[in-house]
């Protein structure tokens, strides 16, 4: 058999490219003669390098392509800023001439040698230098200067730079822009899922203090602020969504579909410092610390604690789970008898009483209160342990007769506004608080069952309270991020402080002096009733739901959508113990001896602590 003629073109092709390609020494006057099985493999290596020179390309290609992409994204993220940044300049220039044209009216009645201070102020007030704004641009972001010095050393193009912030009352902030999320209403944060950054939490286990104590004065921990999009997974379902003047109020459940997050109003600056607080860097495997003290000028500082801070009379080493009762519904209140006989755990619909001695058996009595699928958000027990007061998702509180044969509402009190997230009683009983959805703190006569005054001041829910041990003053936190206090002698405001997030939950020590703070954000602040210091904690992974002060007012505990029970030292927050349950803890009470804790998470359950001392 001899090749074809087409073979032997095709061969000799081949020989002349991989001579052109790989040319040998000549040798004049030798015929070049190829095999078949020669020919083949050449056609072969010309096949496979002409496919891998495809093969690079392509990649090149997709490469290209992905970098278009990021660039077009890159594209739209600036035109968005400059967007945002051309309406703030509109926006200002129309200001700006408002203001000249006041200033032209006010001017005529001023006397001449004030006319004539007046208009040169104002003609220098209009000659802005530049030197005047790279001053002020400093000021803004005293990091800028470092960062194009970085970037030249990087030989970085100028239009690497981080884009500058719009400033501002009425600038864009560009995570406005690209949909980054904005603050929730703070009970629908329970659709949002808990952040697990914590390597170390068990299951239901209690982690002792040991560790985090010695590590606690670290300076260089992370600070954990962190920003949430809306548009997160949710893994914890919801429950129940009621909408009260346009928000929503959610509760954790895992039998039903979640609902959408409702987006809230930017927060305002917290005492002087930016809800995302730098992070600092720490050295892999450093102590990180979680408790810091906030100066008076906003300078933070890891605490050193005492070394009695874990020790002492009245402080407990550790607790124990010793009982859990399934109440069969999401339990949104708690609270326990004194003295220590029963819990009463509030769900959708009704109050279940639970001997705390017999935690096995079937609660001894249950309460239908409210409608049936409304959420109970408060349950609190006058001192006498004869009367229970119960508020919700309905516009009536509950007062029931716990000493009669069988329990029975003896009398309802109805306000204006549609659901009541928090109650206080005063020392002597004779008053109730009500935290209402409105804003409000409705005051109730308990002998007459009259509204007796209002306390308005919140611009949004009032969602916690708590009063004074002498009953001289009241304390609420709102849905507006402040935390406002009362006096009840003369019925007017006294303080104000503002924050970067929403209130969930809060105590006043019984002993004085100090308001611990739980937020939306997942601090816990300590705050002087006095004195501009105070105290920031980082345990919680997620929003602060339930807060309470132990009797001796030496420690309190505070719960998460995280999980946590966190168990602190007053005031400046060494972690006792921490337990993690199984879902989020949205209530919690102390008994009056400080020896239980109990409870009320979203797996449908409460669960009682013996606290160890």
């Amino acid at each position: 058999m001899y090749p074809s003629a087409g073979a032997m073109n095709a061969a000799a092709a081949a020989a002349a490219v991989a001579a052109a390609r790989h040319p040998g020494p000549p040798q004049p006057g030798q015929p070049i003669k190829f095999t078949v099985g020669e020919s083949c493999d050449r056609i072969k290596e010309e096949f496979n390098f002409l496919q891998a020179q495809y093969h690079n390309l392509k990649l090149e290609c997709e490469k290209l392509a992905s970098e278009k992409i990021e660039i077009q994204r890159h594209y739209v993220m600036y035109y968005e800023m400059s967007y945002g940044l051309n309406v703030e300049m509109h926006k200002q220039t129309e200001i700006a001439k408002r203001l000249n044209a006041i200033i032209a009216q006010i001017l005529p009645f001023l006397s001449q040698e004030h006319q004539q201070q007046v208009a040169s102020a104002v003609e220098r007030a209009k000659q802005v230098t530049m030197t005047e704004l790279n001053a002020i641009i400093g000021q803004q972001r005293p990091d800028l200067p470092r960062l194009l010095q970085q970037m030249h050393a990087a030989h970085l193009p100028a239009h690497g730079a981080p884009p500058l912030p719009l400033l501002g009352q009425g600038a864009l902030p560009p995570a406005g822009l690209l949909g980054l999320g904005v603050p929730h209403h703070p009970l629908s944060v329970l659709a949002k899922p808990p952040d697990h950054h914590r390597a170390d939490d068990k299951g239901n286990g209690i982690s002792s203090a040991e560790e985090r104590h010695r590590n606690s004065i670290s300076p260089g921990e992370r600070e954990k602020y962190r920003t949430r999009s809306p548009a997160e997974p949710d893994h914890k379902k919801l429950k129940k969504e009621e909408k009260d003047m346009g928000h929503e109020l959610v509760v954790d459940d895992a039998s039903e579909e979640p609902t959408s997050p409702h987006n809230g109003a930017p927060s305002p600056r917290e005492n002087g410092l930016d809800k995302l607080q730098p992070k600092k860097e720490h050295p892999p495997h450093s102590p990180r610390a979680y408790s810091f003290h906030v100066s008076a000028e906003g300078q933070m500082q890891p605490v050193p604690f005492p070394p009695d801070a874990l020790m002492g009379p009245g402080i407990p080493r550790h607790a124990r789970q010793v009982s859990a009762l399934a109440h069969g519904e999401v339990v949104c209140a708690v609270t326990v008898s004194s003295p220590t006989k029963y819990v009463y755990t509030g769900g959708k619909g009704c109050v279940k009483v639970w001997d705390i001695s017999q935690p096995s058996k079937a609660p001894v009595s249950q309460l239908d209160c409210l409608q049936r699928d409304n959420y109970i958000r408060s349950v609190k027990l006058l001192p006498d342990g004869r009367t229970l007061i119960v508020g919700g998702e309905a516009s009536n509180l509950s007062i029931w007769d716990l000493a009669s044969p069988t329990p029975r509402i003896k009398a309802e009190l109805t306000s204006s506004a549609p659901a009541c997230y928090a109650l206080a009683i005063s020392p002597d009983s004779k008053v109730c608080f009500s935290c209402c959805s409105d804003g409000n703190i409705a005051v109730w006569d308990l002998h007459n069952q009259t509204l007796v005054r209002q306390f308005q001041g919140h611009t949004d829910g009032a969602s916690c309270i708590d009063i004074s041990a002498d009953g001289t003053k009241l304390w609420t936190g709102g849905l507006d991020n402040t935390v406002r206090s009362w006096d009840l002698r003369e019925g007017r405001q006294l303080q104000q402080h503002d924050f970067s997030s929403q209130i969930f939950s809060l105590g006043y020590c019984p002993t004085g002096e100090w308001l611990a703070v739980g937020m939306e954000n997942s601090n816990v602040e300590v705050l002087h009733a006095v004195k501009p210091d105070k105290y920031q904690l980082h345990l919680h992974e997620s929003c602060v739901l339930s807060l309470r002060f132990a009797s001796c007012g030496k420690w309190f505990v505070s719960t998460g959508k995280d999980n946590l029970l966190n168990a602190w030292r007053t005031p400046y927050g060494a972690s006792i113990f921490q337990s993690k349950e199984s879902s989020s803890v949205l209530s919690c009470d102390i008994s009056s001896d400080d020896k239980y804790i109990v409870t009320g998470s979203g797996d449908k359950k409460a669960t009682v602590y013996e606290v160890i001392y």
